[in-house]
């Protein structure tokens, strides 16, 4: 039976509504909370919204650095890359494959980079200028402890992270990283720390969660337009507000 047949088939069977168990860190310990395939398609969705106000389009290219431990997001930014027709390579977050986001970002020239992590910087910073390497790059979404270092030489990297379950993601605005307001809700205690919890639509409850992640949450309509929620990381707000 040909591939095309075996997938067509495949689509035909009945499949449980659970895409994932996503475990994630709280302020008292690890949590497990359920992810069914509706809502990743409703993940998804959001993700392809927000890339596509980065200017993301069809015939574009992009490299996402990713670990598979972290499919709950990964997977909704590969979606939403394939929605908007974007070819895109995949290399391993940890900094023992930075070799392949330096191969990679050679070879596809990509107009947007997507998830760089500190330690895949670290690797990079040994035997490539960071500036040089990624200041001519339209979009460069990094993670908390990157986009710090990659202002710092001039690389104008937007936040990508995870905050709890969720994915927090900036705008073009770059004043704070937008959480799904439909999905989730997010805040800070009096003691500075951020708190998330499940939206209604969500299968698996979820109440409200201290995460051990130092920082503010600004709702309200932002610049962009959005009226979902930001998240500021103190570190990150303040290295931008110093080149700003």
């Amino acid at each position: 039976m040909a591939r095309a047949d075996t997938l067509a088939r495949a689509r035909t069977l009945d499949r449980p509504e659970l895409a994932y168990l996503v475990r994630f860190p709280a302020a008292d310990g690890m949590r497990d909370m359920e992810l069914t395939w509706a809502e990743l398609a409703r993940d998804t969705a959001w993700v392809t919204a927000r890339l596509r106000e980065h200017g993301l389009t069809a015939g574009q290219r992009a490299l996402l650095t990713t670990s598979g431990f972290e499919g709950f997001w990964g997977h909704a930014v590969i979606g939403a890359l394939r929605s908007l027709k974007v070819t895109y390579g995949i290399a391993e977050a940890m900094g023992w494959d930075h070799r392949r986001t330096s191969v990679f970002h050679r070879e596809l020239d990509p107009h947007a980079v997507i998830g760089l992590s500190a330690e895949t910087l670290e690797g990079l910073a040994g035997a490539a200028d960071l500036g040089e390497m990624f200041r001519s790059t339209s979009l460069v979404l990094a993670r908390p402890a990157a986009v710090p270092i990659l202002r710092g030489v001039g690389v104008s990297a937007c936040l990508i992270s995870a905050v709890g379950p969720a994915l927090a993601l900036e705008c073009p605005e770059r004043c704070g990283a937008h959480v799904n307001g439909a999905e989730w809700r997010v805040g800070e205690r009096e003691d500075g720390q951020l708190y998330v919890a499940a939206g209604e639509g969500r299968a698996s409850p979820l109440p409200e969660t201290p995460l051990g992640i130092a920082g503010r949450v600004a709702t309200g309509r932002c610049a962009c337009g959005s009226e979902d929620p930001r998240v500021l990381l103190g570190d990150v707000n303040a290295s931008y507000s110093a080149r700003s």
